[in-house]
């Protein structure tokens, strides 16, 4: 059974807070960010604005899966996540 919106966009933003405050995450985590992000793209209720931060998170996790030193990628991007974070805190 697919995960409600709120319940995907409070998945997301639990992720990317956890790397925020962590400064590190797995594989794992970041296909999980890709799938949800694909969801809430083609979802009637995700806004213009909302899809153009989906697509700069999809390439954070798309370049974290892919990268060597997943760690460093992470801690290489928190401006971002700590901005991501709290735009999807307005948005919601």
């Amino acid at each position: 059974m697919p995960i409600q919106y709120h319940d995907q966009v409070s998945l997301l933003k639990d992720i990317l807070s956890e790397h925020q405050s962590e400064c590190c995450g797995t594989v794992a985590e970041c296909e999980q960010l890709e799938r949800v992000i694909k969801s809430l793209m083609v979802n009637s209720n995700t806004t213009p604005n909302v899809k153009n931060m989906l697509e700069e998170i999809y390439t954070y996790s798309q370049s974290g899966k892919n990268s060597k030193e997943l760690d460093h990628h992470i801690q290489s991007h928190q401006d971002q996540l700590s901005q991501w974070v709290e735009n999807i805190n307005t948005y919601s």
